[in-house]
């Protein structure tokens, strides 16, 4: 959504210097796309990292429920809940 804004914000103010729309539009996209690499640097690594850290619950998640599963099956009560 950042790198969008900053397409905008780039494509407003070349219209601005009165360049037309669509070359407007053609120089954002191409400066504005790596540019937001560099000023977004931080941005990105902190959606990295939080999508990492949810990825790590799911995966632990996924492993006790089959772990629970497994103890059912394997003479547990099937109708007994671990909390």
């Amino acid at each position: 959504m950042a790198r969008f804004g900053m397409l905008a914000a780039l494509t407003a103010a070349l219209v601005l210097f009165d360049v037309p729309l669509l070359v407007a539009l053609a120089v954002s996209v191409v400066v504005a796309m790596p540019l937001s690499l560099f000023v977004f640097g931080g941005l990105r690594r902190r959606v990295a990292t939080g999508m990492a850290q949810r990825a790590e619950r799911r995966r632990a998640q996924r492993a006790h429920l089959r772990a629970q599963l497994r103890g059912s099956r394997e003479g547990g009560d099937p109708g007994e809940e671990e909390r």
